[in-house]
Parts: C-alpha cells; sequence; structure tokens
C-alpha cells in the first residue's frame, strides 16, 4: 500500500458545544479532521455536527456515533446534518454496517468501523468485503485509564489489517511521542483529543503532532 503521510484529526468529547468551540477556535487550522467524539454527540445530539461543519466547511467532519444498529436510519441523521464520515461499532451486524455504507455513498461519504471491545480478526474480511476501508484501531479510554499500553501485540494486528488493505485510523490516549511506534506502517490518520485540548498551550500541542507526522512520515 502506498505510505502517505497521516492526517492529524481532533477529538471533541467535550459535554458542551462551548467548550468544542473554544478547541477548535485554536486549532482548527492545524488538524485535518474535526472529530464530534461520542460524549458530544450524545451531550447536543446531531446539532453539534450541522454547527462545526459550518463553521469548517473545509475540514473532514466526522460524526462518532459509534452506531450499532438502526445503521441506514442513524446514517441518514448524520450525513443530513453534513457529516462527511461516520463510525459503526465492531459489534454491530454486518447489515447495519452496509446499509450505514449503503447511505454514506449516497451522500459520498464514507464509514470508519470502531475497533472498541472484543472483535475478531475474521470479522475483518466481511468489512472489507462489504466495501469499508477505513477501520479506527481503538485503545479504549477505560484501557488508558487501568494502565493499558501501545504493545507488540497492538502493532502486529495493525499490519495484518493494513496488509488487507485497509486505512487505519490509531486512537486512545495518543500523544506526540508515540508516534514513533507507527512509523513503519502506512497510518491514515492519528486521533488526538485530550493531550491538544488539555494542553496548557492546544496549538504547540497540535503542532508537535504535525511535527512528528511530518518527521515520520515525510
Amino acid at each position: 500500500m502506498e505510505c502517505q503521510r497521516p492526517l492529524l484529526q481532533i477529538a471533541l468529547d467535550n459535554l458542551t458545544l462551548d467548550q468544542a468551540f473554544a478547541t477548535t477556535r485554536l486549532i482548527a487550522s492545524e488538524v485535518d479532521i474535526i472529530e464530534i467524539g461520542t460524549i458530544l454527540c450524545v451531550s447536543e445530539g446531531i446539532r453539534a455536527v450541522r454547527e462545526i461543519k459550518a463553521l469548517y466547511p473545509g475540514h473532514i467532519v466526522l460524526a462518532d456515533a459509534k452506531i450499532a444498529d438502526a445503521g441506514k436510519i442513524l446514517a441518514e441523521m448524520c450525513f443530513q446534518a453534513s457529516a462527511d464520515w461516520i463510525t459503526v461499532i465492531c459489534c454491530a451486524d454486518i447489515n447495519t454496517v452496509k446499509g450505514a455504507l449503503q447511505v454514506a455513498q449516497q451522500y459520498n461519504g464514507d464509514v470508519q468501523i470502531e475497533l472498541t471491545g472484543s472483535w475478531q480478526i475474521s470479522q475483518a474480511s466481511g468489512w472489507y468485503d462489504a466495501g469499508i476501508r477505513q477501520l479506527v484501531y481503538h485503545r479504549s479510554r477505560d484501557a488508558q485509564a487501568a494502565g493499558v499500553n501501545w504493545s507488540d501485540q497492538d502493532l502486529a494486528i495493525l499490519q495484518q489489517l493494513c496488509d488487507m488493505g485497509f486505512k487505519l485510523t490509531i486512537t486512545g490516549g495518543l500523544e506526540a511521542d508515540d508516534l514513533p511506534l507507527f512509523r513503519h506502517l502506512p497510518i491514515h490518520a492519528f486521533i488526538a483529543g485530550r493531550s491538544i485540548r488539555d494542553a496548557s498551550d492546544p496549538v504547540a500541542a497540535a503542532r508537535r503532532f504535525r511535527q512528528q507526522i511530518h518527521q515520520l512520515w515525510g
């Protein structure tokens, strides 16, 4: 697979749109993708997607809805609100995945499978056959809190998924100094949330990620 420079995604897992706007006002120009995080989607509803996209029409806006069922209905809601991409949780039935992707294609959008919780590598072939090309490899928020670090097993799985032809997004408490772990892989995007949002200088934190990406992927 051709190795292109990874994109940088900011995760807006805020409780309010005002908090999210405080972040985007500072660092929108430093990122490629603006994620309406699951927490913000639940707290503020689909209007969060609509308002962020209206403010930043030149950015990819991702609705991290983690759809588990009613794929067509929920995907339609997200894309009508001007989302570019949405997420479907890995435990969703393959027909939910197909339904969400069908709607996404009608809007020239895309679907990511969120690899959170329990899943098997054998599922990946089914996703690929259904037309899915984007996966999000996720070290969960709770796993991070329990001290779970990136492992050789994680990297081996990522390599296997890349070899299958997937575009991989990496997330889960990422710091800029974590990026060299993935330098041998054709990563599609890195997601940073708290490490940028909660930094004393969010702009400098975002630029540090950018610097690492440019140094490692050229």
